[in-house]
């Protein structure tokens, strides 16, 4: 199996999600199949249910619409959750596509923050999720900078870590994965167009001199009654991937 991944155009996929919204349902989620070193061959891309129970199933039916699976020698996650808290079960993705499954992060998870959002944001099935993520257990992985960490199924800690390094191209971060980050991040949040807005001119009621010299200024007070509201893209509640130990913002942390 090893032996394959080193071919000089191997292909592998890559699986990553995209940007949701505070009140999205769903979430993005993109496969890209490249061909070592870095040539696209086919991109796809479909959703999962933020903070679900359906990420398996639908890596697997995105991984399959890609046409290459026949061709391909493994599939690698950012990650073992997607959309949230939706966590991934890389043994039942592994037996269903035949496949080794590798999940990779750049660093180690806040374990007791992350159980400690489970337990107050999903008291029925919490502990499910946890028992998910703690099933295989991250291994570090060398690279010219800092070492990044990888959970594989179907393939040995030290064949994946020689397969994750092999991927690299731009930096220290598998090429199947990067680009896949790129296209997921690119369709983001699936939405209805909005309608358009139909401009309505009001009847002035009062003389100039009588409006309020607020009428004059560029732009609208931000405590007025006209004001916009906020519309913020971060999410109500946890994201998982935002749970990493290290500083500023984990994009993986699973």
């Amino acid at each position: 199996m090893e032996r394959a991944w080193t071919k000089p155009h191997a292909r592998f996929i890559g699986v990553d999600d995209g940007r949701f919204g505070r009140n999205d349902r769903f979430a993005p989620i993109a496969a890209v199949v490249v061909r070592r070193p870095e040539t696209v061959e086919t991109v796809a891309v479909s959703r999962v249910r933020v903070d679900g129970t359906d990420a398996t199933e639908a890596i697997a039916r995105l991984v399959e619409s890609t046409g290459r699976l026949g061709d391909a020698r493994a599939v690698l996650l950012d990650g073992i959750v997607v959309g949230g808290f939706n966590v991934v079960s890389l043994g039942r993705l592994h037996r269903t596509l035949g496949l080794p499954v590798i999940a990779v992060t750049r660093r180690p998870p806040d374990l007791v923050r992350i159980r400690s959002a489970l337990a107050k944001w999903f008291p029925r099935d919490g502990l499910l999720r946890w028992r998910a993520m703690r099933r295989y257990p991250l291994r570090p992985v060398r690279t010219r900078g800092a070492p990044i960490y990888a959970a594989s199924v179907g393939a040995s800690s030290d064949a994946a870590a020689r397969l994750v390094r092999a991927l690299m191209v731009h930096g220290f971060w598998p090429e199947p994965l990067r680009l896949a980050h790129l296209v997921a991040s690119a369709v983001g949040p699936r939405r209805p167009p909005a309608a358009p807005r139909r401009r309505v001119r009001a009847h002035r009621t009062e003389p100039p001199a009588a409006r309020s010299p607020s009428r004059h200024r560029p732009g609208i007070a931000a405590g007025s009654a006209n004001a916009r509201p906020d519309r913020g893209g971060a999410r109500r509640g946890p994201r998982a991937k935002d749970y990493g130990s290290g500083p500023g913002r984990d994009r993986s942390g699973l």
